[in-house]
């Protein structure tokens, strides 16, 4: 039998992640304000299975930024993912461990192939619908969230009256910048 999963995250488990923190703790006055959902079928997390399974992103800004994903390496870095946006409008972002970057839109109807070695966050550019992905990767590999929170994205997604704009993060740190 097969168990489907939510993981719910809401405001206070994304500490760090937003650029401006004085915005981020204003919103944490909000009770139980969710900023993204994860519903994944459960199944044995070793070579050979796929891992599934849905993310809501939820509208919504944290100062100028939308509301994303916390995003992540692949603890086995040589594996990639597939997102298939199933409705809303958003971005993937990505990275290298080296820094080389790519932002993709995300529109229904749309497949992201993320590739091995890619860090990636989902960002729902829409301010009144919600962001749906279908998401598959390889059960064996694992997330990553540390390298994210540690050194943060290279870019960063702002409204800019009603667009997106992709953004330097000040706080990134380039790999020759990182402690070991």
């Amino acid at each position: 039998m097969l168990l489907i999963g939510e993981d719910p995250l809401s405001a206070p488990e994304m500490e760090g992640h937003f650029l401006d923190q004085n915005a981020y703790h204003a919103i944490l006055d909000e009770e139980d304000l969710l900023l993204y959902e994860v519903f994944e079928i459960h199944r044995p997390e070793v070579a050979g299975e796929l891992l599934q399974g849905v993310t809501v992103i939820h509208p919504g800004k944290v100062g100028d930024e939308y509301f994303m994903t916390k995003g992540h390496f692949h603890s086995v870095l040589e594996t990639a993912e597939l997102y298939y946006c199933l409705d809303g409008e958003g971005v993937m972002v990505m990275e290298t461990p080296e820094g080389g970057w790519a932002v993709e839109e995300l529109r229904a109807g749309c497949v992201t192939f993320v590739p091995p070695r890619w860090a990636h966050r989902s960002v729902n550019t829409n301010l009144k619908d919600d962001l749906f992905l279908f998401f598959v990767y390889p059960a064996h590999a694992g997330h990553d969230y540390k390298s994210i929170a540690d050194h943060g994205f290279r870019k960063l997604i702002f409204d800019r009256g009603g667009n997106y704009e992709i953004v330097d993060n000040p706080r990134w740190l380039p790999p020759e910048k990182r402690s070991r």
